[in-house]
């Protein structure tokens, strides 16, 4: 199979690239609109982008039913701030509830059965049944391709980190197995981090 992406269907583009890029992590991402009202919802075009500062990114695409942004996407460009919640496996069925498509006037923290825990330094709660959060001040919002059909790269530097001593060892390393996190595969299959190994770096073959 190989094709030019301007010859088929986004559809085909969407499959083949969820289907290759995987595991990937889930942000689970919650939000305020400029009103105060509270949203959360799941991204898989989710990762790290440095951690000196410490920077993270998520891709909003637009809503499959009307076509419109994410409610998530309206709040970070109101609010410049939100929170990245981590999803374990414990957490899954909630997570999957909050990717509901629903009004913006509705609580998913609520929907979802979850508790909404005050933040340190933004607008926006966090998931308290989540082992790890980072409050985000956003730096960047790249829109890629059209209004109706494109998505948006949201970045945001990590300005508060709460982290859970129950998923720590060694006093700042986690540990994967405590942790149990969730990673998305392609239509409605996910996965767990169960099957580990380890493979040392080679050493560096250049001078200091």
């Amino acid at each position: 199979m190989e094709f030019n992406p301007n010859d088929v269907p986004s559809k085909t583009i969407y499959k083949v690239m969820t289907g290759s890029i995987v595991p990937r992590p889930i942000g689970w991402i919650s939000t305020v609109d400029a009103a105060g009202r509270p949203n959360l919802a799941p991204f898989s075009y989710f990762n790290a982008l440095g951690s000196n500062p410490p920077h993270l990114m998520f891709a909003p695409g637009t809503r499959s039913t009307d076509k419109n942004p994410k409610d998530t996407l309206k709040n970070v460009r109101a609010t410049g701030e939100f929170v990245a919640n981590i999803v374990t496996r414990q957490l899954a069925e909630a997570m999957n509830i909050t990717a509901t498509e629903l009004p913006p006037e509705a609580n998913e923290f609520e929907l979802a059965g979850l508790t909404a825990s005050p933040s340190v330094t933004v607008q926006a709660p966090r998931v308290a049944e989540s082992p790890i959060h980072f409050e985000c001040k956003v730096t960047h919002i790249i829109d890629l391709g059209e209004v109706d059909r494109g998505s948006s790269v949201v970045i945001g530097e990590i300005v508060h980190f709460h982290v859970s001593d129950e998923v720590l060892f060694d006093g700042d390393k986690i540990d994967p197995v405590k942790l149990d996190p969730v990673g998305r595969l392609a239509g409605w299959m996910y996965c767990r981090t169960t099957d580990l190994f380890e493979m040392p770096r080679p050493r560096s073959q250049l001078k200091n």
